[in-house]
């Protein structure tokens, strides 16, 4: 693996076939995204399926994920 293809791969984590989360630097911002992806001629691409996270997006939706959790359970009990 190249040096590029691992940091790369420290950067990502995948959450399905088909979907990842990763880390960029984007015109001097870090944004966490979470993507669809596609093959294409043997490679895998991000597509436009997706959402990019400023790292304040990223922390608030981080600081929602109990009361997130408290809804998800809220809502499967009520079945």
């Amino acid at each position: 693996m190249r040096m590029r293809d691992e940091e790369e791969a420290s950067r990502a984590q995948r959450l399905s076939s088909k979907r990842r989360v990763t880390l960029q630097d984007f015109r001097g911002k870090t944004l966490l995204s979470i993507r669809e992806y596609y093959m294409k001629d043997g490679k895998e691409l991000p597509s436009s399926k997706g959402i990019s996270l400023t790292v304040e997006q990223w922390e608030a939706f981080r600081n929602a994920v109990p009361a997130i959790e408290a809804a998800i359970k809220k809502l499967e009990g009520s079945d």
